[in-house]
């Protein structure tokens, strides 16, 4: 199913027995974000606050907080999974539409494949097109707009004010004109004023930089509700040279509305919720921050850009779309894992021989990778971790773990089990120093700087120095292993 907006999604998920309405009066400081986050902890549903202290919108959160509302969002056709065998089953079907169409006997490169795919996406009916309204635009505030119908929260006790958590923010790429959507936390400072937290390795913050190189202002829209495809697009690390809203087009397999802002040169989706126009001046920076992370800390304050609101568009009845993170297993774990199904495809494109991978969710997503592989030839585990640590935002993953294929990696059991019986750490831990590391990292020695650990816990052959033989793994007797599996239940156990 695809849906045409938040609000479409939001009364499927309840249709489905997935969210709650709160009708009690909640207060946006401290006390919703410690609603979801106890929900989440608990594995409740989504939740719906329909009076909200002070405010007149709605808010809702973990809508994306599970499996099945994952499913439900970016339409998979059995929201259960019953019909798939496996892990998070059927989400790589995503990402295989995108291989697809770059495995297409076109151009020979890979960059020159993803140039080309707007064109294969228009004649798919997957690429965005401009239209000249939407419901977003039911409302518009030009000559003094304002942020103080807002209900952001303030998540932490310690938190340095309130946070918009889940707008994605819109930029264009100075040169190659290309979009870019990301989910930057705003900090709100006043009513047409935020501090935009975007990180040096994230694309929104290279098309300041380039800005900021010619001394002129970044121009930026805001997106708070939209699509959950949209959504789950914007915070995904979609191959560079890829527009954002086409990505989210192939996922919804239909293009996206888009309709032209009133301030900036930039489009928005159509049925988005709410949207904040503004710019970034190249030379403002003020103290954002702190503010309790994901990585479950609160990360210090550090001097970042001021966002600067010229407009606002809005439904006339918006819904304000929020998460909340901090110490795992939140709403954001769930999205990793999806991100982790859908990119495997993309993943192999560059290794064929990855059979499988891992982000553990307490991990927090980038701060380890479990993967397993076909393996072919000597060093090729330390292959595939130096080759995933060049890919994208992997460049910022700490720990990679490499396994043979006959392990699940997705039981941490057999994981520790294979780290401990096939690696020897002299010889098959790898430790490399100066590598970026993410800006949230507290453990890193310096910011943005630090090391890599990988571990090689494959078999080793005598061509990797291994002068033994390698003993076999213990397994059943086949025949044995047939007749119990048929007379279990006779055995009364």
């Amino acid at each position: 199913m695809t849906f045409a907006g938040l609000s479409d999604f939001i009364d499927d998920l309840e249709h489905a027995g997935e969210l709650k309405r709160v009708t009690a009066q909640v207060d946006p400081n401290l006390e919703i974000a410690e609603i979801l986050r106890r929900g989440m902890y608990e594995s409740k549903s989504a939740l719906l606050f329909e009076n909200v202290k002070g405010y007149d919108i709605p808010i809702a959160g973990n809508l994306f907080g599970s499996e099945r509302r994952m499913r439900i969002a970016l339409g998979l056709s059995n929201v259960d999974g019953t019909n798939n065998s496996g892990y998070y089953s059927g989400f790589d079907d995503l990402g295989k539409r995108i291989t697809d169409l770059l495995s297409m006997d076109m151009p020979s490169s890979l960059f020159d494949k993803i140039r080309t795919l707007p064109k294969l996406a228009e004649l798919a009916g997957f690429a965005p097109k401009v239209v000249s309204k939407g419901p977003v635009c039911e409302v518009v505030e030009t000559k003094n707009p304002s942020l103080s119908f807002i209900p952001a929260l303030k998540s932490w006790p310690k938190d340095a004010g309130r946070f918009i958590t889940l707008g994605f923010a819109i930029t264009r790429n100075p040169e190659t004109k290309l979009r870019n959507m990301g989910v930057y936390r705003l900090q709100i400072i006043d009513e047409k004023t935020t501090l935009m937290h975007w990180q040096i390795h994230k694309r929104g913050s290279l098309h300041y930089k380039m800005n900021q190189q010619k001394g002129v202002r970044t121009e930026v829209a805001v997106v708070i509700g939209a699509d959950p495809a949209t959504v789950y697009s914007a915070v995904a690390p979609v191959p560079e040279g890829l527009d954002k809203m086409l990505f989210s087009g192939i996922m919804r397999k239909k293009g996206m509305e888009l309709v032209k802002c009133q301030t900036v040169d930039l489009e928005v989706p159509a049925n988005s919720e709410i949207v904040l126009e503004g710019y970034v001046d190249p030379t403002e920076t003020r103290l954002e921050g702190p503010f309790g992370d994901h990585l479950g800390y609160y990360t210090q304050a550090e001097e970042y850009p001021v966002f600067h609101v010229t407009a606002v568009m809005r439904k006339e009845k918006p819904i304000y779309l929020t998460t909340v993170v901090g110490k795992p297993i939140l709403e954001d774990a769930y999205i990793g894992k999806v991100i982790e199904r859908t990119f495997l495809p993309l993943i192999r494109v560059f290794h064929p021989e990855i059979v499988d991978i891992d982000f553990p969710s307490a991990g927090c997503f980038q701060g380890m990778v479990i993967v397993s592989i076909k393996k072919m030839y000597p060093g090729q585990a330390r292959k595939v971790m130096l080759g995933l640590w060049s890919m994208g935002q992997l460049m910022l993953t700490k720990i990679v773990i490499v396994l043979d294929e006959d392990v699940n990696i997705h039981d941490m059991d057999q994981v520790i089990w294979a780290v401990t019986t096939r690696a020897d750490p002299a010889r098959d831990f790898v430790i490399i120093d100066k590598l970026p590391t993410d800006t949230l990292d507290l453990s890193s020695s310096l910011l943005n700087l630090g090391s890599k650990f990988g571990i090689d816990a494959t078999v080793k052959s005598r061509d990797e120095g291994y002068d033994r033989e390698w003993q076999e793994v213990v397994s059943p007797d086949s025949e044995t292993a047939s007749l119990v599996t048929n007379r279990w239940k006779e055995y009364g156990i």
